[in-house]
Protein backbone atom coordinates (compact mmCIF):
# COMPACT_ATOMS: atom_id res chain seq x y z
CA UNK A 1 0.00 0.00 0.00
CA UNK A 2 1.41 3.38 -1.01
CA UNK A 3 2.26 6.01 1.58
CA UNK A 4 -0.45 8.65 2.05
CA UNK A 5 0.59 12.09 0.84
CA UNK A 6 -0.74 14.78 3.15
CA UNK A 7 -1.56 18.15 1.62
CA UNK A 8 -3.93 21.06 1.85
CA UNK A 9 -6.98 21.39 -0.38
CA UNK A 10 -5.23 24.32 -2.09
CA UNK A 11 -2.23 22.09 -2.92
CA UNK A 12 -4.41 19.26 -4.21
CA UNK A 13 -6.39 21.68 -6.40
CA UNK A 14 -3.16 23.07 -7.86
CA UNK A 15 -2.00 19.54 -8.81
CA UNK A 16 -5.41 18.68 -10.28
CA UNK A 17 -5.32 21.84 -12.40
CA UNK A 18 -1.80 21.03 -13.62
CA UNK A 19 -2.87 17.47 -14.49
CA UNK A 20 -5.88 18.75 -16.43
CA UNK A 21 -3.71 21.24 -18.33
CA UNK A 22 -1.18 18.54 -19.22
CA UNK A 23 -3.83 16.08 -20.39
CA UNK A 24 -5.89 18.54 -22.40
CA UNK A 25 -3.71 21.41 -23.60
CA UNK A 26 -0.12 20.18 -23.56
CA UNK A 27 -0.90 16.79 -25.13
CA UNK A 28 -2.70 18.55 -28.02
CA UNK A 29 0.21 20.97 -28.47
CA UNK A 30 2.74 18.15 -28.66
CA UNK A 31 0.57 16.09 -31.00
CA UNK A 32 0.41 19.10 -33.31
CA UNK A 33 4.19 19.56 -33.16
CA UNK A 34 4.71 15.86 -33.94
CA UNK A 35 2.33 16.05 -36.90
CA UNK A 36 4.10 19.13 -38.28
CA UNK A 37 7.49 17.45 -37.86
CA UNK A 38 6.26 14.29 -39.65
CA UNK A 39 5.10 16.41 -42.56
CA UNK A 40 8.67 17.64 -43.02
CA UNK A 41 9.73 14.21 -44.21
CA UNK A 42 12.77 12.20 -43.03
CA UNK A 43 12.38 11.69 -39.26
CA UNK A 44 15.88 10.29 -38.74
CA UNK A 45 17.48 13.76 -38.96
CA UNK A 46 14.54 15.87 -37.83
CA UNK A 47 15.44 17.90 -34.71
CA UNK A 48 11.89 19.23 -34.33
CA UNK A 49 10.53 15.68 -34.25
CA UNK A 50 13.12 14.60 -31.65
CA UNK A 51 12.36 17.65 -29.48
CA UNK A 52 8.61 17.00 -29.68
CA UNK A 53 9.11 13.32 -28.75
CA UNK A 54 11.22 14.40 -25.74
CA UNK A 55 8.54 16.89 -24.69
CA UNK A 56 5.88 14.20 -25.08
CA UNK A 57 7.88 11.82 -22.89
CA UNK A 58 8.31 14.52 -20.20
CA UNK A 59 4.60 15.35 -20.23
CA UNK A 60 3.58 11.71 -19.90
CA UNK A 61 6.06 11.20 -17.04
CA UNK A 62 4.64 14.23 -15.19
CA UNK A 63 1.08 12.98 -15.79
CA UNK A 64 2.03 9.61 -14.28
CA UNK A 65 3.68 11.35 -11.31
CA UNK A 66 0.66 13.60 -10.65
CA UNK A 67 -1.80 10.72 -10.95
CA UNK A 68 0.23 8.68 -8.43
CA UNK A 69 0.32 11.61 -5.99
CA UNK A 70 -3.39 12.36 -6.35
CA UNK A 71 -4.33 8.69 -5.95
CA UNK A 72 -2.66 8.66 -2.52
CA UNK A 73 -3.53 12.16 -1.30
CA UNK A 74 -4.99 12.83 2.12
CA UNK A 75 -6.45 16.33 2.25
CA UNK A 76 -6.28 18.44 5.38
CA UNK A 77 -9.41 20.58 5.57
CA UNK A 78 -8.64 24.06 6.95
CA UNK A 79 -11.94 24.27 8.84
CA UNK A 80 -11.09 21.07 10.71
CA UNK A 81 -7.61 22.21 11.78
CA UNK A 82 -7.18 22.47 15.56
CA UNK A 83 -5.54 25.84 16.19
CA UNK A 84 -4.61 25.06 19.80
CA UNK A 85 -1.45 23.45 18.46
CA UNK A 86 0.45 23.59 15.17
CA UNK A 87 -0.48 21.09 12.46
CA UNK A 88 -0.64 20.87 8.68
CA UNK A 89 -2.95 23.55 7.35
CA UNK A 90 -1.99 26.14 9.98
CA UNK A 91 -0.29 29.45 9.39
CA UNK A 92 2.13 30.26 12.18
CA UNK A 93 3.90 33.38 13.24
CA UNK A 94 7.19 32.69 14.99
CA UNK A 95 9.96 34.79 16.44
CA UNK A 96 13.59 33.97 15.65
CA UNK A 97 14.88 34.59 19.18
CA UNK A 98 18.52 35.26 18.20
CA UNK A 99 17.76 37.83 15.47
CA UNK A 100 14.50 39.18 16.96
CA UNK A 101 12.86 38.61 13.58
CA UNK A 102 9.21 37.64 13.10
CA UNK A 103 8.53 35.01 10.42
CA UNK A 104 5.29 33.62 9.07
CA UNK A 105 4.90 30.16 7.53
CA UNK A 106 2.10 27.96 6.31
CA UNK A 107 2.63 24.33 7.31
CA UNK A 108 1.96 22.05 4.32
CA UNK A 109 2.71 18.55 3.09
CA UNK A 110 6.09 17.90 1.46
CA UNK A 111 4.78 18.07 -2.13
CA UNK A 112 3.56 21.66 -1.58
CA UNK A 113 6.62 23.04 0.21
CA UNK A 114 8.20 26.23 -1.09
CA UNK A 115 10.18 28.03 1.58
CA UNK A 116 10.62 31.11 -0.62
CA UNK A 117 6.81 31.43 -0.74
CA UNK A 118 6.43 30.83 3.00
CA UNK A 119 5.21 27.23 2.68
CA UNK A 120 7.22 24.80 4.79
CA UNK A 121 6.89 21.05 4.87
CA UNK A 122 5.79 19.18 7.95
CA UNK A 123 8.79 16.93 7.20
CA UNK A 124 11.40 19.73 7.18
CA UNK A 125 13.48 20.23 10.35
CA UNK A 126 11.57 23.42 11.24
CA UNK A 127 8.23 21.88 10.28
CA UNK A 128 8.87 18.79 12.43
CA UNK A 129 9.81 20.96 15.39
CA UNK A 130 6.72 23.14 14.97
CA UNK A 131 4.17 20.32 14.69
CA UNK A 132 2.34 20.00 18.00
CA UNK A 133 3.80 23.20 19.49
CA UNK A 134 1.52 25.77 21.13
CA UNK A 135 1.44 29.58 21.36
CA UNK A 136 4.01 30.88 23.83
CA UNK A 137 6.19 27.78 23.55
CA UNK A 138 9.82 28.03 22.41
CA UNK A 139 11.19 25.30 20.15
CA UNK A 140 14.77 24.53 19.18
CA UNK A 141 15.73 23.48 15.66
CA UNK A 142 19.11 21.93 14.86
CA UNK A 143 20.67 23.83 11.96
CA UNK A 144 24.08 23.47 10.27
CA UNK A 145 25.19 26.69 11.99
CA UNK A 146 23.95 25.48 15.39
CA UNK A 147 20.68 25.34 17.28
CA UNK A 148 18.10 28.03 16.51
CA UNK A 149 15.32 28.96 18.95
CA UNK A 150 11.88 30.08 17.80
CA UNK A 151 9.02 31.33 19.96
CA UNK A 152 5.49 30.58 18.74
CA UNK A 153 3.60 33.90 18.55
CA UNK A 154 0.33 32.85 16.87
CA UNK A 155 -1.44 29.98 15.16
CA UNK A 156 -4.36 30.39 12.78
CA UNK A 157 -6.18 28.45 10.12
CA UNK A 158 -4.74 29.07 6.69
CA UNK A 159 -7.01 30.73 4.19
CA UNK A 160 -7.87 28.62 1.16
CA UNK A 161 -7.37 30.26 -2.21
Amino acid sequence: MAKKIVMTYEGMKKLQDELQSLKVDRRKDVAKKLQEAREQGDLSENAEYDAAKDEQRDIEARIDELEAILKNVEVVVSDDVDIDKISIGCTVEILDVEYDETLEYKIVGSTEASSLSGYISNESPLGKALIGAKVGQTITVAAPSGDVDYKILSIRRSESN
